[in-house]
């Protein structure tokens, strides 16, 4: 990848469509535009230009915008061409792009990546941004765009402003302790504060889990014996035939999934295969899958048909929140005993499925608070916040070991934190961040 290249791509998906932009960055991006259209337009202002090959000939009509850097999206000379959004056109004038002399068509996340790298944005701020691009939900927009805004950075950026003033107070205590105007006593004002820190770094990161919950959904396992209703159950919350449904023991032999929007939170409802013993060999294999998916879920529904039936023999270990279902509540009279289970009912009536969503929704992050949406949620972001906090806490139990051992502690924690915005340390993360993205991203 050269920096030094002026790139171009199609930012706007897919084709055909009303319109759709080409984006351009790089140096040479306003004299492109001179020689598409003539002029160089107006900076920062929409101009109708007609758009025309070496040759002349008119290819669209369209609005064209001039970004001159650094403020601009990736801090170079930016350029966006509005134009219809038909196939052949799009092609004409991405082909007349590629024809140019100095210009290459982006690579995935290139123009993103641009933008940290000129310093316009943090790598939280683009994961953010990523994130936001392929919100499906309110909740999942909405953490995004806190921190694709700068929400998150600044908590992280003030933690590193706190742990280089700790340093430098250390340091001077360090260089001058002889000095009368410098009074031995100045790092325990810096301890106090490094013990709130810690504290406010370990707070944060109890969030980390409903983070991850917000941004790759609750995963809720349905699990039980074969016939229990399992597939019905997942086609009637996705209200379309997702897995085939027959009177025949193990017909589900893999695992399938749908994701569900429930109160803005984004939900992934896994069916399994039946639990049984079994000698069939590929239902045995679908049958280990689903105690793996158990292991792994956020919550396990636990369905059976029958109204006397031994719930903890399903569980086999799995010691996670669980909410027994008992089914097919259409076809039991009022008399048939319930077993203990926590809800009844029917996909055919439509019986408690609205109680059975309000149980899943209880085990959703409550994120009422202001600063709810101040979430760690990747697991670099963790490790990374993790290190940082011990590291913290052991310049605190380093007391006796000398200030020196004490500020190296603090230096590391700083670099761990710098870790996470991408302020140190990080050119091994960029190929892996910025693929997510899309072409013209």
């Amino acid at each position: 990848m050269h920096s030094t290249d002026t790139i171009f791509a199609l930012s706007s998906g897919g084709l055909p469509s009303g319109v759709a932009v080409i984006r351009l960055s790089g140096s040479a991006s306003g004299s492109v535009i001179q020689t598409l259209c003539g002029r160089q337009p107006a900076e920062r202002r929409a101009s109708l230009c007609s758009i025309r090959n070496r040759n002349g000939e008119t290819l669209d009509k369209g609005l064209v915008l001039f970004f001159p850097g650094p403020s601009s999206f990736t801090g170079e000379d930016c350029v966006e061409l509005q134009i219809h959004g038909g196939r052949a056109t799009v092609k004409a004038v991405l082909a007349e792009l590629a024809g140019m002399v100095g210009l290459r068509a982006a690579e995935a996340g290139e123009f993103s990546r641009r933008a940290f790298l000129n310093g316009r944005m943090d790598l939280v701020e683009v994961e953010g941004l990523a994130d936001l691009i392929v919100a499906e939900t309110e909740m999942q927009r909405r953490l995004a765009a806190e921190q694709s805004s700068g929400g998150l950075s600044k908590l992280y950026d003030s933690w590193a402003k706190r742990l280089t003033h700790a340093r430098a107070m250390i340091e001077a205590e360090l260089d001058f302790a002889d000095e009368d105007d410098v009074p031995g006593s100045v790092a325990s004002s810096v301890w106090r504060d490094m013990r709130c820190l810690e504290q406010e770094i370990l707070n944060h990161l109890s969030g980390a889990r409903a983070g991850e919950i917000v941004r790759d959904g609750l995963k809720v396992v349905i699990a039980g014996p074969p016939n229990a209703g399992k597939s019905s159950l997942l086609n009637h919350l996705a209200r379309r035939d997702v897995a085939i449904v027959t009177e025949i023991p193990g017909t589900t032999r893999d695992v399938l999934h749908v994701d569900l929007d429930l109160d803005g939170f984004a939900v992934r409802l896994y069916d399994t295969a039946g639990l049984r013993d079994t000698d069939d060999l590929v239902e045995q294999e679908g049958i280990r899958r689903t105690r793996r998916s158990m292991a792994e879920a956020d919550l396990v529904l636990l369905l059976s048909a029958e109204g006397d039936f031994d719930w903890t023999t399903f569980v086999n270990g799995y010691s996670g929140p669980v909410v027994r279902v008992r089914t097919k509540a259409d076809l039991r009279d009022d008399a048939s005993p319930n077993s203990g289970a926590d809800v009844v009912i029917s996909v055919q009536t439509g019986q408690g499925i609205a109680e059975l969503l309000d149980r899943v929704g209880t085990h959703l992050p409550d994120l009422g608070e202001a600063n709810a949406l101040a979430l760690p949620t990747r697991q670099r972001h963790t490790d990374n916040l993790i290190m940082a906090r011990n590291h913290v806490e052991f310049a605190l139990e380093a007391d006796e070991r000398g200030l020196d051992i004490q500020a190296e502690y603090l230096r590391l924690a700083g670099q761990a934190l710098g870790r996470v915005t991408g302020r140190v340390d990080v050119e091994n993360l960029l190929d892996v961040i910025f693929s997510e993205f899309c072409i013209g991203k």
